[in-house]
């Protein structure tokens, strides 16, 4: 980040017809995304950070007003995946991808153990939110959007901000505050008793998926010719949205953050619904399949198995994503040997 820049089949059939029914009407009703409240005090939606950096960011993340917990998760996740080895062809280390250089003025001990580790979560988050403020703080006098400001300065250098005044016409810059911004909705906790906005393509991705009963199951399947048609989980997924226009990733633990996370009691037909082997560590999420209401979805379950309809009520459930076509572009690029870099959205022109 810093720098980078310099029960029974027919039982659950009959659920199924119900919840479709119910959707095609409803999931037409709303534009998807909402905006995050105002304020720096954001709490962190449950489960889309790894428990053991969960305080670090949402104390970090109130350190100036320019920031909050859930940009700064954005920006952490999009850097690295909370991997706090991750290391960049740039030579950027780290959870927040620190140059030597950066590090060396900016780093803080912020768990006094004596050292500034860039490879310790507490001080490398501690530090990417130092950073930001710190350039929050260069650019305060500029007028418009502050986190905006801020996010700019930290893509293109404050300068540039300062001379355009505002965020510059960079295509790249441009690119990362609205990307940044968006995928901070992800990890932004639903305010009390607000509704998540439906999703629109809902109904068109249930219906793909519905045309998949019965295909058996193939690890890496991607519905390839040379697959014969077959997907195993994401693969289906992933499918199933690009049929109405949106691109996700190719892995259920980064599609996991593609949109807003409803509880149990707020699932809708066409949310994502996922799987963990940590429920408090998303980055160990294995599975996912496609919410179609009355408890039920469609999935890939498993070598041996066909795509079918199977219960969502199991002990590795860790919730639930409504896509949305902002939340989706936003993510990062994840490469073949993990490392994260870009964005899936071409930058505005």
């Amino acid at each position: 980040m810093v720098l980078r820049r310099a029960g029974t089949a027919a039982a659950a059939a009959a659920v199924v017809t119900i919840g479709f029914a119910g959707l095609v009407t409803m999931g037409t009703l709303a534009a998807s995304g909402t905006t995050p409240a105002a304020g720096n005090n954001l709490a962190l939606s449950s489960g889309t950070v790894p428990a053991a950096y969960q305080p670090l960011i949402q104390k970090w993340g109130t350190l100036c007003p320019e920031i909050s917990p859930p940009m700064l998760a954005a920006q952490l996740y999009q850097e690295s995946g909370f991997d706090p080895g991750a290391r960049s062809p740039a030579k950027a280390y780290g959870m927040a991808q620190f140059l030597e250089a950066t590090w060396a003025t900016y780093g803080v001990d912020a768990n006094n153990d004596g050292r500034r580790d860039i490879w310790d979560p507490a001080d490398a988050i501690a530090s990417a939110a130092s950073y930001d403020c710190a350039l929050a703080k260069d650019v305060s006098t500029v007028p418009g959007d502050r986190q905006a400001n801020m996010l700019a300065a930290y893509n293109a250098g404050p300068y540039a901000v300062i001379k355009a005044g505002g965020v510059p016409a960079y295509r790249e810059t441009q690119g990362y505050v609205r990307n940044i911004q968006a995928l901070s909705r992800s990890f932004t906790a639903p305010a009390a008793n607000t509704a998540i906005a439906a999703s629109q393509q809902a109904a068109g991705a249930i219906y793909f998926a519905q045309t998949k009963i019965g295909i058996p199951y193939e690890w890496g399947g991607e519905g390839l010719p040379s697959q014969a048609g077959r997907f195993d989980c994401s693969g289906l997924t992933q499918a199933a949205f690009k049929s109405v226009g949106i691109t996700l990733p190719r892995v259920a633990n980064d599609q996991w953050y593609a949109g807003e996370h409803p509880s149990r009691d707020q699932l809708r037909p066409g949310d994502l619904v996922f799987f963990a082997t940590d429920l408090g560590d998303p980055r160990s999420i294995h599975h996912v399949g496609i919410y179609v209401g009355g408890g039920y979805m469609i999935d890939a379950p498993h070598t041996g198995a066909v795509i079918r309809y199977d219960t969502i009520n199991q002990k590795d459930y860790i919730g639930a994503t409504r896509v949305t076509s902002d939340g989706a572009g936003a993510l990062p690029v994840r490469n073949g040997d993990g490392t994260i870099t870009g964005s899936r959205a071409p930058a505005a022109g």
